[in-house]
């Protein structure tokens, strides 16, 4: 009952900063010069979005590439073999960044690039490949951000030993960041072990609409294997632990010498009571338990937390006191992708529960867009993405108020436009929506910053250019620049380009 005491209390401050820090849509006008000395600016991306050329360099075959091949799994029926072809274009990119005035570019490392089949022989051609990209950033003054996974296992340890529901991923995972540090870390200072934890362990092993694709949800209808009640969890339990050793031996090799950070990425929506009631109240606190404590109590508290404890029992893994105290303290930074605000409600049936058998439905909460027939925000072209900036400044006074106050990096922000063919390409660089949204979102963080003392250090706008969105395939634009996918994937920049490179040039 403490536990529902403290979390009625901490649900009720977070009602008032969110009644509190709304923020007029009138205020005046924001620029580089509103924020901290030395915040980073900065735009991201990941390998298997980006690079394309899988055949290329050595590169072995990855959990995706296999995934988008498969019949009706990606919206449009394209793949990732080409993408926006970073891999040949990385100069012409790079070029980009530095017009628009960024100091930063977040991308990740193909696994399969390093390590063609998960472990064994170092692939030359894949070092020399990122040697090439982070000379290239700090050539032009861009600082290399680097995340170690972004989903694309190779598919040689899937085929292996079903990769992430086997705890020989932690090894393994650990010589290739080790690897990474060793070749890059002289250059690279900052650093992501993952991308979205949360994401994948969801929709990659209960729901199936990732790769790999698993689930026990209408089994072999949507999946082929997998059990939706267990797996999440045992995924997100190897990949935490693989964080864990992979900090452990950055800080006892190369911290020293290197004197970089880690942190991981991490998915997080911003949720509001749909009701005063205590049982919404309640339930909205469960849900960020499941989605943000799930991973960052963990690395801070050294367990998970105490509802998922009660609510997912004996399905829930342990950890040992030495992995506890492992994980405690692994982090140098909280990297954040936020996007969008749902409300929650307590879950009065287990009905739905009983017949999904999925991790979804342990929290007891509903999340939804919608509060009644009425949306929570403007939709951007994501059936999930609505628009509530206001959420941003609340999601950091959580965090500052339950965790500490760490240091924060908005390493994900951003909306996407539709795809549409017919559509001139003069109107789709006009991107007003996508202005105001990076605006207000930036006028939130701002706030949270200078008026309420939140730690943050860093904002990444996703993304540099359109590019393949996973499920969503190319129907999806969230870019800065416009990419053309039938003249060649020129780049043409949208208006928030020449936004961006004015807030970032004003003094």
């Amino acid at each position: 009952m403490l536990f529902l005491r403290e979390s009625v209390v901490l649900c009720l401050i977070f009602m008032v900063l969110y009644v509190k820090t709304g923020i007029s849509q009138q205020s005046s006008e924001i620029n580089r010069t509103s924020f901290p000395k030395g915040f980073v600016f900065g735009t991201a991306s990941s390998a298997y979005q980006y690079e394309g050329a899988v055949k290329e360099g050595g590169r072995g075959p990855t959990v995706w590439d296999t995934f988008a091949h498969k019949f009706g799994k990606i919206a449009d029926f394209s793949n990732a073999d080409v993408a926006v072809d970073q891999y040949h274009l990385y100069a012409e990119d790079i070029q980009l960044m530095k017009d628009m005035g960024m100091d930063a570019y977040r991308f990740s490392i193909a696994w399969s690039r390093i390590f063609p089949n998960g472990t064994g022989e170092i692939n030359q051609a894949g070092v020399d490949y990122y040697n090439n990209l982070i000379n290239a950033l700090l050539a032009k003054g861009i600082e290399p951000y680097v995340t170690l996974y972004h989903w694309d296992l190779p598919q040689a340890l899937e085929d292996r030993y079903t990769g992430w529901l086997n705890p020989q991923i932690i090894k393994d995972y650990a010589v290739f960041a080790d690897t990474c540090f060793q070749k890059f870390g002289d250059r690279v200072k900052h650093w992501m072990t993952f991308n979205e934890p949360h994401t994948f362990s969801i929709q990659g092993y209960d729901v199936g609409l990732q790769a790999p694709g698993r689930c026990s949800i209408l089994a072999h209808i949507v999946c082929r294997a997998g059990n939706s009640a267990t797996e999440p969890y045992i995924v997100a339990h190897n990949a935490l632990l693989s964080h864990a050793t992979a900090v452990d031996i950055y800080r006892k090799k190369y911290k020293s010498k290197q004197k970089g950070s880690l942190g991981i990425a991490f998915d997080v929506m911003w949720f509001e009571p749909a009701t005063n009631s205590t049982e919404d109240i309640e339930a909205t606190q469960r849900a960020q338990d499941f989605q943000l404590g799930w991973f960052l109590d963990p690395l801070v508290f050294g367990d998970y937390p105490s509802s998922m404890r009660k609510r997912v029992g004996n399905r829930l893994p342990t950890f040992s006191q030495a992995q506890s105290s492992l994980l405690k303290g692994s982090l140098d930074f909280v990297g954040i992708n936020h996007y969008t605000t749902y409300y929650a409600k307590h879950n009065s049936t287990s009905i739905i529960g009983r017949l999904l058998n999925d991790s979804l439905a342990d929290s007891g909460a509903v999340t939804l867009p919608f509060r009644g027939l009425k949306p929570i925000g403007d939709r951007a072209s994501s059936i999930w993405l609505y628009i509530v900036p206001r959420g941003m400044r609340s999601l950091m006074n959580y965090i500052k108020q339950k965790y500490g106050n760490p240091p924060v990096i908005i390493t994900e922000n951003g909306m996407d436009d539709p795809n549409d063919p017919f559509k001139p390409l003069k109107e789709c660089l006009k991107d007003e929506k996508r202005i105001k949204y990076h605006h207000d979102y930036l006028e939130n963080l701002l706030a949270s910053i200078t008026e309420d003392g939140c730690n943050v250090k860093g904002y990444f706008a996703w993304s540099l250019m359109d590019n393949w969105e996973w499920a969503a395939g190319f129907t999806s634009r969230f870019g800065l620049y416009f990419v053309d996918y039938k003249d060649n994937l020129k780049r043409y920049p949208k208006d928030s380009v020449q936004w961006f490179k004015k807030f970032l040039t004003s003094t």
